[in-house]
């Protein structure tokens, strides 16, 4: 990749710096606190926040802070965009035009910013002398993971992205671009190599870490990704053997709140803090004064309290009310996973008892919305939402985003087994999820296909908005089809614009591929 962002971006500073020197030679100075590869690699304390700055990358703009969650949560059939920024709305109708666009220049960017880091590590840790030799394993493991995941999300996004696994060598570095099937075994390759030397738990200031059992979840989900469905199950049964997550006896809800987060069902999460380091960090800027807020909660926060611009799909609701708990009630993951007109008959027809009108910050769905038509009639996101302790929102949310918790493994587990036609191993894990939500066990003979039908609807009342729906339509075929499409269409009209010769993945920033010679994606 010739002068990618990560590129230019540890190196402009000083070239500009060498052109100023030739003109003044008082910049010829050596500036004593300035870092540099031979100064910066000496000690584990230096590899140790080496690897803190990995993590760091996760908080980026472009990752979990906030463009990753318009890419799979808006971008698939369960969420939408009303955005009153046209390119931003256009983005979730798979009508990018602009292939430097900022939210996918922003993807692009921050997960090479956070593999580039990783390469640091991965490059320099090893030359470290008198390093304890537990301790040095873990933190290139760490590494391995992070790069590992950075890769996940952008062959999901991009597909053939150049494969960077060294730190470049100057501005003429060109990495190459792989394709699809190099990259997702460069991802097993790194999880593999990075499970023996992570820990089963973390204690302290290190919680939060990546350990073994993110480590081998990541590989089991890289591994479903390519339908390798018994491979996948070998991973997830060793999650369920370590013995140390669990849903039942876990509220949902805590799933999304700050204050109950890094729980028994946690497996990997990115941690975000709203303590105030330089104001009001709306631009999210990597440098040290920067906050460490996710900005999720205020982009989607409810009119009046955020900028709107995501929202979800009313055919969710309506997926919850299919069936009611054992004792007849609502779903209650209903009510956690979003805000909505519990009364409205007409968009969502049910006998149920009506669950407890959610609060929208404070006041009640109808009391707030009930003489405007348009917003009583739309369907908000609720999940890491701060309405629960806030009457506002702001850019930053203290609530970490959970990439991997425990309810998730059991179902694709289940999913992995029943591919290989073992639906009885597979219901007892569907039911662990089930009586966490109050529903009745499942029973009864099912096929492959209709065990198939149920875990989707089982994943839709679980996991919305938790950006893995976009990685299921991939898996299940779904995006490259025009039959499944066309049922897309039904319940997401943004799939009107979808094109089955290129919308699966986003365009590779333009820029990148006119200086490192990257063959763009079919259709841009």
């Amino acid at each position: 990749m010739k002068s990618s962002f990560i590129t230019r971006l540890g190196l402009a500073g000083s070239m500009l710096l060498s052109l100023a020197a030739c003109e003044n030679n008082l910049l010829e100075q050596v500036n004593p606190n300035l870092p540099t590869v031979e100064t910066s690699w000496r000690t584990s304390e230096d590899a140790v926040k080496a690897s803190t700055a990995c993590y760091a990358g996760l908080q980026g703009l472009g990752m979990y802070r906030r463009w990753l969650n318009f890419a799979f949560d808006l971008r698939d059939d369960t969420g939408f965009s009303q955005s009153p920024w046209g390119e931003l709305a256009d983005f979730t109708r798979f009508l990018q035009t602009n292939y430097n666009f900022e939210v996918s220049n922003n993807i692009w960017r921050d997960h090479y910013r956070t593999i580039y880091r990783c390469n640091q590590v991965l490059a320099n840790v090893p030359t470290i002398q008198g390093m304890e030799a537990g301790l040095q394993k873990r933190v290139l493991a760490e590494a391995r993971f992070l790069r590992a995941l950075s890769y996940f999300n952008l062959v999901s996004l991009y597909g053939n992205v150049p494969l960077a696994l060294t730190p470049p060598i100057d501005l003429n570095t060109v990495f190459p671009q792989a394709n699809e099937a190099q990259v997702w075994e460069q991802v097993i390759s790194d999880l593999q190599a990075a499970q023996a030397d992570l820990p089963t738990t973390y204690t302290g200031n290190d919680i939060g870490r990546a350990t073994k059992g993110a480590a081998l979840t990541l590989l089991g989900k890289a591994y479903m990704q390519n339908r390798r469905w018994a491979d996948a199950q070998a991973q997830f049964t060793q999650v369920i053997a370590l013995n140390i997550y669990r849903v039942t006896g876990v509220p949902y809800v805590n799933n999304f709140r700050h204050t109950t987060e890094n729980n028994p069902e946690s497996i990997f999460e990115v941690q975000f803090s709203d303590e105030k380091k330089g104001g009001n960090d709306s631009g999210g800027g990597p440098d040290a004064t920067s906050s460490q807020g996710g900005q999720r909660s205020q982009f989607w926060g409810v009119p009046g309290f955020g900028f709107n611009d995501g929202e979800v799909r009313p055919w969710v609701v309506r997926e919850f009310l299919q069936e009611p708990t054992a004792t007849g009630q609502r779903d209650p993951r209903l009510a956690a996973t979003v805000f909505y007109n519990r009364r409205d008959q007409t968009q969502f027809p049910s006998t149920l008892p009506l669950d407890a009108d959610t609060l929208a910050y404070g006041t009640g769905f109808l009391t707030r919305y009930g003489k405007d038509a348009r917003n009583r009639a739309r369907v908000y996101w609720r999940k890491y939402q701060t309405d629960y302790y806030r009457t506002f929102e702001d850019f930053d949310s203290p609530i970490n985003q959970r990439v991997m918790r425990y309810a998730d493994v059991l179902l694709m587990q289940a999913e992995a087994l029943n591919e290989q036609n073992n639906q009885a191993a597979a219901l007892p894990l569907i039911n662990q999820v089930r009586e966490r939500a109050g529903l009745a066990p499942l029973t009864g003979s099912y096929t492959r296909e209709t065990l198939r039908t149920q875990l989707m609807h089982e994943r839709i009342t679980e996991l919305t908005g938790e950006g893995v729906r976009w990685f299921d339509l991939q898996r299940w075929g779904m995006l490259s089809n025009q039959a499944d499409i066309d049922r897309l269409k039904a319940r997401d009209p943004d799939f009107n614009t979808f094109r089955l010769d290129r919308s699966r993945l986003l365009p590779l920033v333009q820029t990148d591929v006119d200086l490192g010679k990257l063959t763009q994606n079919t259709g841009y």
